[in-house]
């Protein structure tokens, strides 16, 4: 859907970006949701997940259309979605929001990691999550589930428009995942949040800094009082920032 191509460079800003701060800077763009809701690492490491999105959409199983025996074929759409899905991508899962059966398993997670992919996201549950827990792949999602995805899903349409946690995902999107969740940044606006947020955060830190040392908010957060800028200068200069 997309012909953006994520940069090594943009890449490596989004990795020390806060979900928080891509939140505020699509919301000063009057974009309002990009968060995926109720979902969460799988097991937080402290890395950043980042990555365009590839994605798989679920619909509803019926019964006669999703035995077990479904898995012997080759075109099954989950697993060319986990053989194709392209290195550095995140496969993003339109699961419905219902966890109550698995998207997936410790197995094909762990084969998108082999794969080289960045990450994997479902608004739905992984079973064997503790085991996908100890990838250093990132995964997120609403819950541990063990029943089969076939249970609850059928795997449908592979590379399409999704909703995920009720956020509008396009292929391409770069997913930004953190501890506190994953946000979609549309692609066309992927190197102007990733520099803007950069900005961002280092002003943030400085303030923390500041507010560490005993100074009030009023005037420093959001910087209204010129007397800050010049403080903000020397600190960056002092910090190499």
């Amino acid at each position: 859907m997309s012909d953006y191509v994520l940069s090594d460079a943009v890449r490596a800003k989004l990795m020390k970006i806060s979900t928080a701060s891509v939140a505020t800077a699509l919301y000063k763009r009057g974009l309002r949701n990009q968060f995926i809701q109720n979902v969460h690492p799988v097991s937080w490491k402290g890395v950043n997940m980042v990555g365009q999105a590839f994605t798989l959409r679920y619909i509803p199983a019926r019964e006669d259309r999703n035995a077990i025996t479904v898995f012997r074929n080759a075109e099954h759409p989950q697993r060319v979605a986990v053989e194709t899905c392209p290195a550095g991508h995140v496969l993003v899962m339109d699961s419905r929001k219902d966890p109550r059966a698995a998207s997936a398993g410790s197995i094909l997670v762990t084969r998108l990691a082999v794969r080289g992919c960045a990450g994997v996201v479902s608004d739905g549950g992984f079973r064997d999550a503790e085991g996908i827990g100890r990838l250093d792949m990132p995964s997120y999602h609403q819950r541990p589930s063990a029943p089969t995805n076939l249970t609850l899903h059928e795997a449908l349409d592979i590379n399409v428009p999704i909703s995920c946690g009720d956020a509008p995902v396009f292929p391409g999107d770069v997913m930004l995942g953190d501890g506190d969740g994953v946000m979609v940044i549309p692609a066309h606006l992927a190197d102007e949040i990733a520099e803007e947020c950069t900005e961002m955060e280092i002003y943030e830190d400085f303030v923390l800094d500041q507010v560490k040392a005993g100074d009030p908010i009023i005037g420093l957060y959001p910087r209204t009082r010129d007397e800050y800028l010049p403080k903000y200068e020397a600190w960056r200069k002092a910090k190499d920032r």
